[in-house]
């Protein structure tokens, strides 16, 4: 937190419906056996449709690929597979 007049969050995610997860703030986002990815940007977008081609991060692809009553990636998954 920082001092001031404003409620300043250390970090804050927002989930979208039919989009993307952003995050918002100082947090760290780190890869299954680890290792911290790099961020270049203070907000960052992440994908939840499972189809973007530059995971773990949005590309936009769930405006194509995103069917309602499909809520998670898995799901979708296994839909595309049938």
């Amino acid at each position: 937190m920082t001092s001031g007049g404003g409620r300043d969050r250390d970090a804050q995610i927002t989930i979208y419906p039919g989009g993307p997860a952003l995050v918002r703030g100082e947090v760290e986002i780190v890869q299954p056996d680890g290792t911290p990815l790099p961020r270049r940007r203070r907000t960052v977008a992440l994908c939840r449709c499972g189809h973007s081609g530059l995971m773990p991060f949005c590309d936009g692809t769930h405006k194509v690929v995103w069917q309602p009553g499909r809520e998670t990636a898995a799901a979708r998954r296994v839909a595309a597979e049938e």
